[in-house]
């Protein structure tokens, strides 16, 4: 589709530019011509009033009226050539520079359309996965007429679980949604108040979180809300992909003109090959973690960096996982 809209926009490009270049080039020639003629004719003019020329005017007369017409012919065949030449030239350029323009026109559009039909496409998988172990559960407990009361509430809590996960799920994509088309308030927030609430309500006695803060508060302007969503994604990310009991370390820090939030974790580590695309919506970087989600909270943790004008980036290593969060700093207090 894109194809065909790219040969259909370099066709347009092609049309006006060649629609110009006629127009000029047909008005060069005019022009070329009219003037060339003139100055043949005032020369023509000049030639047959010197007295000297007069004993001889006939044969001087006719002698120059050929050599003038002979001229004007030849002039006329190289101006027109010369600009068919040019127009051609223009032709094979122009083609080349509209389709070019064309499909950087188109990229973007391509690259969303793309980027939109793949995240439909998994929205959909990841909706249909708990729907269908639902139904299946479901029509299993409906056709076993001695199905015990134990059984039954398995069943449920199962249930429970699959409607947890597709909670958790419309209200990450909803949160994308809105990354992509909302307007977003921003105002003054304190990013190690927010690194601290974060940490307390993952590890109200501090066993596993250890936080280091400058004694300077680190002020940032931002979405308060996002920004505690992203600092949630990025300590729960930690916790679950780490060993048990394991220290989780995290920083809040000042590094010059940017507010930098880093949290790092032990455990096997992610793949080089797949580090790149761990923020992609829906991607995992390990399938057999059974306690991941849906790959929406670090494609979320992403967009609102992006949103707030900053980088979010990984490093990892066997034994070693870390995330950098770097955002514009408002002022030291």
């Amino acid at each position: 589709m894109f194809h065909s809209a790219i040969l259909k926009l370099t066709s347009w490009y092609l049309l006006i530019l060649m629609s110009i270049s006629l127009l000029f080039s047909v008005a060069v020639y005019n022009v070329a011509t009219s003037e060339l003629h003139d100055r043949l004719t005032a020369f023509e003019n000049r030639f047959e009033q010197q007295p000297d020329m007069m004993p001889y005017s006939n044969p001087g007369q006719r002698l120059f009226s050929a050599f003038r017409n002979d001229q004007r012919e030849t002039a006329d065949r190289n101006i027109f050539w010369t600009l068919v030449y040019v127009n051609t030239l223009i032709l094979i350029g122009g083609g080349a520079l509209s389709y070019i323009l064309a499909r950087r026109t188109l990229q973007e559009i391509e690259t969303a359309h793309e980027a939109q039909s793949r995240f439909t496409s998994d929205a959909s998988h990841e909706l249909r996965t708990p729907l269908a172990a639902m139904r299946s559960e479901l029509e299993v407990a409906l056709r076993d007429p001695k199905l015990s009361k134990a059984e039954m509430r398995e069943l449920l809590e199962s249930n429970l679980e699959e409607v947890d996960r597709l909670t958790v799920l419309s209200k990450t994509l909803l949160q994308l949604s809105k990354m992509d088309y909302a307007n977003i308030d921003f105002e003054q927030v304190n990013l190690s108040n927010i690194a601290a609430e974060v940490s307390q309500r993952y590890d109200k006695n501090a066993k596993r979180i250890v936080l280091e803060q400058p004694k300077n508060s680190v002020l940032i302007k931002a979405n308060q809300t996002s920004i505690e969503e992203l600092l949630t994604i990025l300590v729960d990310n930690a916790l679950k992909y780490s060993p048990e009991k394991s220290k989780i370390t995290a920083a809040v820090s000042i590094q010059g003109k940017f507010a930098v939030f880093e949290i790092a974790n032990g455990g096997k580590g992610i793949p080089q090959d797949k580090l790149p695309h761990i923020f992609e919506r829906f991607y995992r970087a390990d399938e057999s973690r059974t306690k991941g989600g849906a790959g929406l909270g670090l494609a979320l943790a992403k967009e609102i960096v992006a949103m707030h004008k900053g980088e979010l980036s990984v490093s990892s290593s066997t034994g070693h996982t870390s995330f950098r969060v770097q955002l514009p700093i408002l002022r030291k207090k």
